[in-house]
């Protein structure tokens, strides 16, 4: 059984410059919350199977997660996979799904996200994890809004 969020937030920028701007590693230190670094895994432009390690500080501790490139739709799709049993988190699975569509000058970026593989205490906990992670992802939208925007 998965465990699913939604984010919506609407960014006064085109749906190019929104797709962009989320596969941008390089800028991600001017905006994302808890910023402590990325390191790439592989090289050249982001692509389907592209990875990297993110490493962040939550709630006081650094943390640091695996992500791939699972799908790529310029500029309206973007979806990521994070390997919880190759980082800090230890277990679990998370898909987060960006969908993008422009209406004019603006674009709206609606992240899905999606928690799978939690066991013991974590499955029975998820719904509370599931919070915590629709608060992070609405932070972290709201920051890269404000960054756009500025």
């Amino acid at each position: 059984m998965s465990i699913d969020f939604e984010v919506k937030r609407t960014l006064h920028v085109s749906n190019q410059k929104a797709y962009e701007s989320l596969l941008d590693l390089d800028a991600a230190s001017h905006w994302m919350q808890g910023f402590v670094g990325i390191e790439r895994l592989d090289m050249g432009p982001m692509k389907e199977g592209s990875e990297w390690k993110e490493t962040r500080k939550m709630f006081g501790h650094k943390a640091t997660e695996h992500f791939e490139v699972i799908e790529l739709n310029e500029p309206e799709k973007i979806v990521l996979r994070c390997d919880g049993t190759k980082g800090t988190t230890g277990k679990g699975e998370y898909i987060f799904t960006y969908l993008i569509t422009s209406t004019g000058e603006y674009s709206e970026i609606t992240l899905k996200g999606e928690i799978k593989g939690l066991t013991g205490l974590t499955k029975l906990f998820g719904k509370l994890m599931a919070g915590s992670f629709k608060k992070a992802c609405a932070k972290d939208l709201d920051a890269l809004k404000g960054y756009l925007e500025k």
